[in-house]
């Protein structure tokens, strides 16, 4: 794995490049880009299938969205979906910049939120050959669950209040301890997983700092990653969700993506008896997965 930066607009957005084992420099790779889900950082479940698609053959791409973990761009925490989706086409300038990558065979795979945005990246960026989702989801469907206008409404009134000199609102993505949400009365199944795996030694890192700037709810509730799903998304796609069924919602994101979208070569795997997390990073999961994945890749890139 080699440290690599490319530009989004004006700051350095910060990657690992991953190699095959047996890479050589004088051959031209198929390659993948591998977007990591919201609060998260390259180093997580994004590096986990970068890796193991390095060792199936591929050169593997994963970066800190903008804004975010080592990237640059500000303000810091902010999670806009339009940069997000910026941020992969970027991604595929770079790769198409390095003499070992076949331009011709770039694709990509995202995880939870990482998946929703990388359909819409897909949707109209067709450098991207190929794509793959586990437990991908369309966050802003989630946030406007939830109480849109009030959220909006409260979002007009912070931003009034910043650019009149108060400090930036600066929330938790999710409760920093499993007590903490048991507290709140939170103890939903996908909540306290995203809990195990974010804020525990199993998946945490120092970069995944679980802040997110409130000001973004308003983008996260006006965006939808599947728009025109259906009339341009016609790249070969793989969904891959888990059987267990929780709040977040990418079981039901994960259907309505395949049947949305326009591609001829589609699939939707289940792996049975998963959760969305034990998608992120448990190996009988994450194996079932990439047996699917890195065929699928190797077939259509």
């Amino acid at each position: 794995m080699q440290k690599v930066s490319f530009k989004n607009r004006t700051w350095d957005v910060a990657g690992n490049l991953y190699f095959p084992e047996k890479y050589d420099k004088t051959k031209k790779y198929a390659a993948v880009v591998c977007v990591h889900p919201g609060s998260s950082v390259k180093e997580q479940t994004a590096g986990l299938y970068a890796n193991q698609l390095a060792i199936g053959g591929f050169i593997a791409l994963t970066f800190d969205a903008s804004f975010q973990g080592e990237s640059g761009g500000e303000p810091r925490f902010l999670e806009d979906p339009a940069t997000r989706v910026e941020d992969i086409r970027c991604a595929v300038d770079f790769l198409t910049t390095l003499e070992f990558v076949d331009r011709d065979r770039i694709g990509a795979l995202g995880i939870c939120a990482g998946g929703g945005y990388a359909a819409n990246a897909s949707i109209s960026e067709k450098r991207i050959r190929a794509i793959a989702t586990v437990v991908g989801t369309n966050a802003s469907r989630a946030f406007r669950e939830a109480n849109p206008l009030e959220v909006l409404n409260e979002v007009g009134r912070q931003r009034t209040a910043e650019v009149n000199g108060a400090d930036k609102l600066i929330n938790n993505w999710i409760p920093n301890s499993a007590q903490e949400a048991r507290e709140a009365g939170l103890e939903e199944l996908d909540l306290m997983e995203a809990i195990d795996y974010y804020r525990t030694p199993r998946g945490q890192h120092p970069n995944s700092s679980n802040q997110l700037l409130f000001s973004s709810m308003s983008n996260l509730i006006m965006f939808d990653a599947f728009h025109l799903a259906e009339y341009f998304l016609k790249q070969p796609l793989l969904v891959i969700v888990g059987d267990k069924v929780g709040a977040f919602g990418s079981y039901r994101d994960s259907f309505d993506l395949y049947n949305k979208a326009a591609s001829s070569n589609k699939k939707i795997y289940t792996v049975k008896g998963a959760g969305h997390y034990d998608l992120y990073d448990q190996p009988k999961a994450t194996n079932e997965a990439l047996e699917q994945i890195i065929p699928f890749f190797k077939e259509n890139l």
